[in-house]
């Protein structure tokens, strides 16, 4: 798989971020160390524990990072999901958590086809 193709796998921005960073080995390098990122772990055990000030933080983290890396619909769900929980929780934020997740594994299974790819 190339990066590319792993780019509209998961519903990302391609151009965009090599317009922003200039080369696929660094794009390639930072979204393959989203994988590691923990605050998709720390968004689900928040949710699952109302603890929905620490659920915004991780949701807000994961926003910027896919906006920085272009992955277009991790970051827009999690950008409404953020919205939902500035002020605590709000009756669509379940749905939108589990539209996060979604979004989240088919993100991560596209990197890490790539992963697989590359070596």
């Amino acid at each position: 798989m190339t990066l590319r193709e792993c780019y509209e796998a998961m519903g990302a921005d391609y151009d965009g971020v090599m317009g922003r960073l200039r080369s696929e080995r660094m794009v390639q390098k930072f979204a393959l160390k989203f994988l590691a990122d923990p605050s998709y772990e720390l968004l689900t055990s928040s949710m699952a524990a109302e603890n929905y000030e620490e659920a915004f933080r991780a949701a807000h983290t994961i926003k910027g990072v896919c906006q920085n890396l272009g992955f277009t619909a991790l970051m827009s769900s999690s950008s409404r999901l953020t919205e939902a929980l500035r002020s605590g929780v709000t009756p669509e934020a379940p749905a939108l958590a589990k539209e996060v997740a979604a979004d989240y594994e088919r993100t991560a299974a596209a990197l890490k086809e790539l992963q697989a790819s590359v070596g």
